[in-house]
């Protein structure tokens, strides 16, 4: 993944940072494993043991860029069989704000790729960048 992709934020040690294509919660982003793994207890041990330090630092970032009530997060891989963490960003106006964003209709009728206008997905990239850049360990 490059900066060629404007979904790209950035590359971890363990994974690559990505907005998710569906904008519809401003924010939403994905964190995925460079290692080939379906299930978090195959990657092996400090691999996994990173990825779930470097999650957590994703997390922080996206939490400071988008100041959300709340975050949350996925694992699932039920369609796309590779370890990668879904961050969802709950915000005081969410309908159903007690549930996964799975119980949000907006989100479930949202196209899979919503088209969000060049310069605002620009400025949510460059502004989780600039927030995990300031935490990287």
């Amino acid at each position: 993944m490059n900066d060629d992709n404007p979904y790209f934020v950035a590359e971890l040690e363990t994974g690559n940072v990505v907005l998710g294509w569906n904008q519809t919660i401003p924010g939403y982003t994905l964190f995925l494993s460079k290692t080939h793994a379906s299930e978090l207890h195959e990657l092996p041990s400090a691999t996994r043991s990173r990825f779930l330090e470097e999650m957590a630092i994703v997390a922080e970032a996206v939490h400071r860029a988008f100041a959300p009530r709340k975050l949350n997060y996925e694992m699932l891989g039920n369609s796309v069989a590779h370890a990668h963490w879904h961050i969802f960003p709950r915000y005081a106006d969410d309908p159903n704000p007690a549930w996964p964003v799975w119980n949000n209709e907006a989100w479930v009728r949202a196209p899979k790729f919503t088209e969000l206008d060049p310069a605002v997905l620009a400025e949510r990239r460059d502004r989780l960048r600039r927030e995990l850049s300031g935490m990287r360990v």
